[in-house]
């Protein structure tokens, strides 16, 4: 290198990429790590990104998966390093070496997971980069990872991925034949971790795309003044997680006494039925919702922190693992990441 430092990846990748042609592939993987750590060194972090990324992705291609995926956490380290914002290009490289890594083993993982960290923390959203997850979740869903797929749609929050989420949820009742009898967990599991991150359009995307895949039953219902309509069901949960959209929508921004005792006639009703909604769990839930969307103070027999390790273990995670909810709470779109688990 000279004294000025480098100014292109040219010099590294011409002694790098042809020993991956030549099936050299760890010999090539040292170079890469070597050349990137010297750029690095010398403050040249755009062409040490441009390094490990060609030559992790000519690995990939080659199949050697270890030595890739190793060079594409490395790039991920320099970008967290550099602060390397996220943006189409720093996210498209990325992409395109989760796509490389293939479904096998735990490679692709490794890299999913160091890349949502790099996004949360240099992008701005806490839970990762919206259309870096929506990504994941697509490619998930096209394998068929229905389980792997509820997390990142749910994380990524848009609109997008609130419709992606209704048909994933649609396919899985499909491959289980439970559409009929678990319609209404489906519908719970998605609106209550987008209403509890304070995503309402969301909730609304997805529940109007998993409307569309139930079996035509009962009436319609216009709701409110807005003209609104619910398709009332056999299933009471379906009919609960249409009304409770509907109810935090018209409630968002007004905390009016109407719609806070709308809101407890509505949760006391179908709670008195027993069933899931009279679970502790998901009435936790629902007083969280009562209390960012109504204004309605926790139960006085709550402590200070009612949620904690009940809310961990209900969104998946293990006892302490999850996010800590603290009594008041703000509505920050985005960003949480709940997943709630009704089986």
């Amino acid at each position: 290198m000279s004294r000025t430092g480098p100014t292109s990846s040219s010099r590294a990748l011409e002694a790098i990429l042809p020993l991956i042609s030549a099936g050299q592939p760890y010999e090539a993987h040292q170079k890469a790590r070597t050349f990137a750590t010297r750029y690095t060194k010398s403050g040249a972090h755009a062409i040490a990104i441009d390094v490990l990324f060609q030559s992790a992705r000519e690995l990939l291609k080659a199949r050697h998966a270890g030595s890739g995926t190793d060079l594409a956490i490395l790039l991920l380290d320099s970008y967290d390093n550099a602060s390397e914002p996220v943006s189409d290009v720093s996210r498209g490289r990325v992409t395109q070496l989760i796509a490389l890594a293939g479904p096998s083993g735990a490679w692709r993982r490794s890299i999913i997971d160091k890349a949502i960290i790099w996004s949360a923390k240099h992008g701005s959203y806490p839970a990762g980069d919206p259309a870096l997850q929506h990504y994941v979740g697509d490619l998930l869903y096209k394998e068929g990872n229905f389980v792997g797929v509820e997390p990142h749609l749910l994380a990524s929050g848009t609109r997008d991925s609130a419709r992606l989420l209704a048909q994933v949820y649609f396919d899985w009742a499909k491959a289980t034949n439970s559409l009929e009898s678990h319609a209404g967990i489906f519908a719970l599991r998605g609106i209550l971790p987008y209403l509890l991150n304070g995503n309402v359009l969301a909730s609304r995307a997805f529940l109007a795309g998993f409307i569309f895949y139930i079996p035509p039953s009962g009436e319609t219902l216009s709701v409110g003044t807005t003209g609104d309509e619910v398709l009332l069901t056999d299933d009471p949960l379906l009919n609960f997680a249409q009304l409770a959209v509907r109810s935090v929508q018209r409630a968002a921004g007004a905390q009016n006494k109407t719609a806070r005792e709308a809101w407890i006639r509505l949760c006391g009703t179908y709670q008195s039925r027993g069933g899931v909604l009279a679970h502790p769990e998901v009435r936790l839930v629902l007083n969280e919702l009562a209390i960012l969307y109504f204004e309605i103070p926790p139960p006085r027999t709550a402590n200070v922190n009612p949620f904690g390790d009940i809310m961990s273990s209900l969104f998946g995670g293990s006892p302490g693992s999850g996010p800590a909810v603290a009594q008041t709470r703000t509505i920050t779109p985005g960003g949480g990441r709940a997943q709630l688990t009704l089986d």
